[in-house]
């Protein structure tokens, strides 16, 4: 089901503040920032090898993202897996009694489609399920 880790989503307070760590100091390639309305949030891709890493940054005091600093601080936020087919991966989910925050796919940033598994039913941590837009 899973064909690899596609990033690890980090909330931070400000990308431009973040930015410079990942890009310039540790090296990582930038890909640019894109508003992903839906979800309330500013996001900045950085390539690592196959997988990234996505900083989160709320638009909104309404963002689950900054209600997630507020709660804990800025740090890790999610894991996410890629999947060939989200609906397939969402239906056995369900099927073996997973939890889920989304039934069906939303549209996530870079043109992807996305789905949340409550962490409940993941020990404790966020993970997205993510399938590369066409």
């Amino acid at each position: 089901m899973l064909t690899k880790i596609n990033h690890i989503g980090i909330a931070v307070k400000s990308l431009n503040d973040a930015i410079p760590f990942y890009r310039d100091c540790l090296g990582m390639a930038f890909s640019g920032i894109e508003e992903v309305a839906e979800q309330k949030v500013r996001v900045a891709m950085l390539q690592v090898g196959e997988s990234m890493i996505e900083l989160l940054e709320p638009t909104s005091d309404e963002s689950p993202v900054a209600r997630f600093i507020e709660k804990n601080g800025a740090g890790i936020h999610h894991i996410a897996y890629e999947v060939a087919d989200i609906e397939v991966a969402i239906a056995k989910l369900l099927a073996d009694g997973a939890r889920m925050i989304d039934e069906k796919p939303r549209h996530g940033a870079h043109g992807t489609r996305i789905a949340f598994i409550h962490p409940k039913s993941s020990g404790g941590v966020l993970t997205e399920l993510c399938q590369a837009g066409h």
